[in-house]
């Protein structure tokens, strides 16, 4: 999917000098060097790959990057505007393109963006095996806990929430998992048995649908952030499931001083809190806590 958005000469080089297995994200901002996250950490692409070396920096233009947010929307922006309205386009490959510009609004909502000075395409990655650590004090005597996964940006989430449900079905475990998957990341090369997919829509709408029309045990959705998403989450816990969600926070400290949590936190919604950060690579466990936020194992 690279070699039909990006510019030829970029693409030969990612492609030939750089490890794609470890890429994370890839950065490109009008006028600036081209960014390239690996495992965690950012470097500059240069002719040899990637260096800490400025000076030997590949640089783009926004001309370059309005050419890859065309070619990602397959020649069409107009047919990916809802997407672009939420800022990023999803390819048909799973990737997502983060995108920086101008919003125009229109009655208080946003209509569409334009000129486009900055993309950030993220790369996908199925780490088998990941969650285990945290796979059996979320799972035990046949019942999934509520778990929320917190971690700041690109510090494994989504990577997280991906494995678990893959584990739960290479251990035939028949729940019925429900991916509320309002980005089009949660479900990229993912293998299961026994989920279901509803995509590009606001929780809410996912969550009432999906519950009433596919009765799922377990609902699994990625950042958690609004009020609408907490009332949502709510609504699922009445109605009986499960919830394996994820929000942004980089650290327990600040989380408990988050408002939009503080009714979960009170009602005890999630009996099991899983923080990772990047601090030796991306996914590294901080600490799996118990709803009382009492460390656990």
């Amino acid at each position: 999917m690279l070699s039909k958005i990006l510019p030829e000469k970029i693409f030969q080089i990612i492609d030939s000098k750089v490890n794609m297995k470890l890429v994370n994200e890839l950065r490109f901002r009008a006028d600036k060097p081209i960014i390239v996250c690996v495992n965690g950490k950012n470097y500059f692409l240069a002719e040899s790959g990637v260096t800490s070396n400025i000076d030997a920096a590949l640089y783009t233009s926004k001309i370059a990057i309005e050419d890859i947010i065309f070619r990602a929307s397959e020649c069409s922006i107009y047919s990916v505007n809802e997407q672009i309205k939420r800022g990023f386009i999803i390819t048909e490959s799973g990737l997502r393109i983060g995108i920086g510009g101008n919003i125009v609004e229109e009655n208080s909502s946003v209509k569409t963006m334009n000129h486009f000075t900055s993309c950030n395409i993220r790369f996908p990655h199925n780490v088998k095996n990941c969650c285990l650590t945290a796979f059996p004090f979320i799972f035990h005597d046949n019942l999934i806990e509520n778990t929320l996964v917190i971690s700041p940006p690109n510090c494994g989430k989504t990577t997280f929430l991906r494995d678990f449900v893959y584990q739960l079905s290479e251990r035939k475990l028949p729940f019925n998992v429900l991916l509320i998957d309002e980005r089009g990341e949660l479900d990229v090369n993912l293998t299961s048995n026994f989920c279901d997919k509803i995509a590009f829509c606001s929780k809410k709408m996912g969550f009432e649908n999906g519950i009433r029309s596919l009765s799922p045990d377990i609902i699994v959705t990625d950042e958690i952030g609004q009020e609408e998403d907490i009332k949502a989450l709510f609504y699922a816990v009445t109605s009986g499931v499960r919830l394996l969600a994820s929000t942004h926070c980089d650290s327990m400290e600040n989380f408990l001083k988050k408002p939009l949590f503080s009714e979960l936190i009170k009602e005890k919604v999630f009996k099991r809190y899983v923080f990772l950060s990047k601090r030796n690579g991306p996914g590294t466990f901080e600490g799996i806590f118990n709803e009382n936020f009492e460390r656990l194992g």
